[in-house]
């Protein structure tokens, strides 16, 4: 399969804040770029669900808050849960410079 990213993908195994129940509830994000996030979660997203996201990027409390696109859903085999791809649509107040700056810094 070949990558079709556009920006080169680091690697952040955290766990993502969702409300209980929601659709991020036990999920985590696998890897992070300026275009984008990868997750793993329990439930599988619809397709081109649109989801506001809030990325922590220091312990200083700087934040970013993106709207996001679900790109892909794929089953991870031999297990309940689905790799997910989403493609940053929007960045609101300076987050592009804040997701620069934490990339940089990796």
């Amino acid at each position: 399969m070949q990558n079709k990213r556009k920006m080169h993908r680091h690697t952040c195994t955290v766990p993502v804040d969702g409300k209980q129940g929601g659709p991020f509830d036990a999920s985590r994000t696998v890897d992070f770029s300026e275009g984008g996030l990868g997750l793993i979660s329990n439930r599988r997203l619809p397709l081109n669900k649109e989801i506001a996201i809030q990325l922590d990027l220091s312990e200083q409390g700087q934040s970013a808050l993106v709207l996001g696109t679900v790109q892909w859903v794929n089953q991870i085999a031999q297990t309940d849960n689905f790799r997910i791809g989403v493609a940053f649509k929007e960045m609101f107040q300076g987050s592009r410079a804040y997701v620069k700056g934490y990339l940089r810094g990796q």
